[in-house]
């Protein structure tokens, strides 16, 4: 095991003895001061590789889990990975210590809210670094069990429970469709490790299971990052205290699809499917988030739509990049579109920075305030300087104004939207116009959005007198963490080729390794120009500007949209009636008769078993190696029928079991003649055994009431139990006579050398099964401790009875 797997498995470590300082420490220390060591001590470590993965170095090491399989825990860091790993444990420490101030020690359960995001933290970083399918897969339903626990972490609220329920069932869904993704995956590139999948990217896309593969992949990726229809998760999950919405709604869990995506882009990027696929939902999604965020008046509400809308730009971003796979495409070609990608990155980051800023200062407003509502806000500028400072930075950023890191990568992304409009391939001579559209108007409701959260707060008549508590500035310990994303926010602007050089060109060349030259030259710059991207720009603004000064007069627009056919309502409905489908279904086969139940699951066993034979030709019979049928075989058939009718037509306990021994018994001749005498011994034994402990029992139970009563034929028992029999009966002899793999009987048979037995039963059962054995008699005696408590505790209560009386 490797650093970077202890890296990984520290937040999980850690996670088992936060309760315990709970426990001792609290309510004298804050449990986050303990909980910061972890994110702090990953993001140094990886900060000192940094320098080395600039160079181009990647790390890999191994440690086997199921190697039958190729099963094992890979991890693989290189640039794409390390940026996405310093945003988890960077982010995450900003957000404990914004914690330790925002949650109370006295009144909150910390030891709940730390485990549960550690134990995110954890899955999203092995999540990042895995290079095995299947293990990034498990990290990745981590993650989703974790975050349904975080946004449920005030679970007596209904919306809460409402919230971590809805993000549950979309992103598990999509997590499910992503691994059998994974599967089809692993089928076509006969590996299930990324890097060696993209050695052999010529016969992937050649597959039948090529675009099957990428729809179900996607699934995984949109619903994760909440992209249109999926994004209904998302504003419901506000529900949860603003640390866990700045760490997994602004940083981590919503970037894991955008991860999967650019990840996944050298094995699906140059097909025309997987461009319209990303780029269209991206775009929409964008436009679908923006229009929405700007109706909002709960703060949280809007920065979550706004959410939506940042994560599909990025996600737009990434579909454009792909195109420069295209195998027709010449290098410069190539590299122009690939520009793309590089402005995914570098927006990811910078979207990680205002974001988590703005969440934080939205709690730190309703943490002083009482309130989210901005009806209920407005001057607030003069209370609270800082946080409207902090505002002002994060908003303008994410409006994509100067001097802040937002404007940066929305130039770039006007760049490419601008560049994919004339693109060759992909019909885009004939759609390609509509890209730009869509994202130029989306960025006009974007700088609406942004107006409202700066202006609408902090600006306007002061409206503190009508809420409850007394404004003033928040405390320093809740202000340090987004005054330190804010800076960076400032900082990335005027350093933004530092940047370039050591976290996004690496993380470039990791997504598309064969144009990473394009971009090694390649510098950001806040100007270019009087270029088609700068008019954009400016019309953003100036068209934002008007928009939002005539806001209440085109405001009513969002009212012409039926409330009963959202997003939200349809998934509401649709589990109402899943929950009716299936108590129906519940309601018709729960009967509270064993005889239906019995129907059901023998008739089931009939249709699938029996049908599988008769679809894929499974019935065999080959008798030709039988050994002959003797007399004696006839005589103990008989009598073993006998015995088992009159176990069903016995009016005594006594008589029934006599003849379950008589079968046991009768069975054991067959191994006689059969020549396996350790069988017929064990068989013997356990049959005499069996009879005694059944007596013993059965001897202190009162008679069988004497009953007359008529046995009807019913003929679907009847056909159920002939075909029942029949079934079994076509399987033994079908099994008999199919020989798929050579018997391992041969390998037992050497069993005195290899276990040093003379009974090749007692053999197999305590030496090369003895574990198993070991498990089967835990379970009997862990039954037989449940029955003899239930015998004493009637007895007990049976006494207390007799006292009463």
């Amino acid at each position: 095991m490797t650093w970077l797997h202890f890296m990984i498995l520290l937040p999980f470590m850690f996670a088992l003895i936060v309760p315990f300082i709970y426990k001792r420490l609290t309510p004298r220390i804050h449990t986050g001061w303990f909980v910061l060591f972890v994110p702090f001590t990953i993001f140094l470590f990886l900060l000192m590789y940094i320098p080395k993965i600039a160079k181009g170095e990647v790390f890999t090491s191994t440690v086997n889990w199921i190697p039958a399989y190729n099963i094992n825990f890979t991890t693989y860091l290189d640039g794409l990975s390390l940026v996405f790993g310093l945003l988890i444990a960077g982010i995450g420490a900003l957000v404990i210590l914004y914690s330790i101030f925002y949650l109370s020690k006295h009144r909150e359960a910390l030891h709940n809210f730390y485990v549960y995001l550690l134990l995110f933290m954890g899955a999203m970083l092995g999540l990042v670094v895995s290079d095995n399918y299947f293990v990034l897969y498990v990290f990745w339903e981590i993650t989703s069990v974790s975050s349904f626990l975080l946004i449920a972490y005030w679970y007596e609220r209904d919306r809460s429970r409402y919230g971590a329920q809805k993000a549950m069932l979309i992103t598990v869904f999509g997590g499910l469709a992503m691994l059998a993704g994974l599967i089809m995956l692993s089928i076509m590139a006969d590996t299930t490790s990324i890097r060696e999948t993209l050695a052999n990217v010529h016969l992937i896309q050649n597959h039948g299971l090529f675009i099957p593969a990428m729809i179900l992949l996607l699934l995984g990726a949109f619903t994760k990052s909440a992209q249109f229809p999926f994004s209904i998760w998302l504003p419901d999950a506000m529900e949860a205290p603003t640390p866990i919405s700045a760490y997994l709604h602004s940083a981590t869990m919503v970037k894991a699809g955008i991860y999967l995506v650019a990840r996944l882009t050298p094995i699906f990027g140059g097909t025309a499917e997987w461009f319209w696929f990303v780029v269209g939902i991206g775009l929409f999604t964008l436009l679908y988030g923006s229009f929405n965020a700007v109706k909002q008046t709960d703060l949280k509400a809007l920065l979550a739509y706004s959410t939506i809308s940042q994560l599909g730009l990025i996600m737009s971003l990434l579909g454009i990049g792909s195109a420069a796979l295209y195998k027709d495409l010449g290098v410069e070609e190539a590299g122009l579109y690939a520009t793309a990608i590089f402005a995914a990155i570098f927006h990811l980051v910078n979207h990680s920075t205002f974001k988590g800023s703005l969440f934080m200062v939205v709690g730190i407003i309703d943490h002083e305030t009482g309130t989210r509502d901005l009806r209920r806000l407005g001057g607030l500028i003069h209370l609270m300087p800082v946080s409207f400072t902090l505002t002002v930075i994060g908003g303008f950023s994410m409006a994509g104004l100067p001097p802040f890191n937002g404007f940066l990568s929305k130039e770039m992304f006007f760049t490419a939207v601008v560049n994919a409009s004339h693109m060759e391939i992909f019909n885009l001579p004939y759609l390609g116009m509509i890209i730009p559209i869509i994202a130029w108007i989306a960025s006009v409701f974007t700088f609406i959005y942004c107006m409202i959260l700066v202006f609408k707060t902090f600006k306007g008549k002061n409206k503190a007198p009508k809420l409850d508590k007394a404004i003033h500035e928040a405390p320093i310990g809740l202000l340090v963490s987004p005054i330190i994303l804010g800076a960076l926010v400032i900082l990335f602007f005027f350093i933004p080729n530092v940047v370039s050089k050591y976290l996004l060109k690496p993380a470039f060349a990791s997504v598309l390794p064969s144009l990473a030259h394009t971009v090694k030259s390649k510098k950001i710059s806040a100007f270019h120009g009087f270029n088609t991207e700068l008019w954009m720009t400016i019309g953003v603004v100036a068209v934002g500007i008007i928009l939002y000064l005539l806001l209440k007069k085109w405001y009513k627009i969002y009212r012409l949209y039926p409330q009963a056919i959202t997003l939200s309502n349809l998934y509401n409905l649709s589990l109402e009636y899943m929950e009716k489908v299936a108590k129906s279904i519940t309601d018709f086969y729960m009967t509270g008769f064993l005889r239906d139940y019995l129907v059901y699951i023998f008739g089931f066993l009939i249709v699938i078993i029996g049908g599988s034979l008769v679809l894929f030709n499974g019935v065999t019979f080959d008798m030709s190696q039988d050994s002959p049928i003797s007399f004696f075989d006839i005589g103990i058939v008989i009598a073993m029928i006998i015995s088992s009718v009159t176990v069903l037509f016995s009016k005594s306990r006594i008589t029934s079991i006599v003849a379950v021994a008589a079968l046991g018994f009768l069975v054991s001749f067959f191994f006689v003649l059969f020549r396996a005498p350790d069988l017929a011994l064990t068989q013997l034994v356990v049959e005499t055994v069996t009879t005694v402990l059944f007596l013993l029992c059965f001897y202190h139970l009162p008679q069988l009431k004497k009953e007359i009563s008529r046995i009807r034929f019913k003929a679907v028992n009847a056909i159920i139990s002939i075909g029942v029999g029949a079934v079994v009966t076509i399987v033994a002899l079908s099994a008999n006579g199919t020989h798929l793999f050579d018997s391992i009987s041969s390998y037992y048979e050497d069993s005195y050398k290899l276990a040093g037995a003379k009974n090749i039963v007692n053999a197999i059962l305590v030496d090369f099964r003895g574990i198993d054995t070991m498990l089967e008699i835990l379970v009997l005696t862990v039954a037989g401790l449940g029955v003899y408590t239930l015998i004493k505790v009637r007895l007990v209560g049976g006494d207390k009875n007799e006292e009463t009386k």
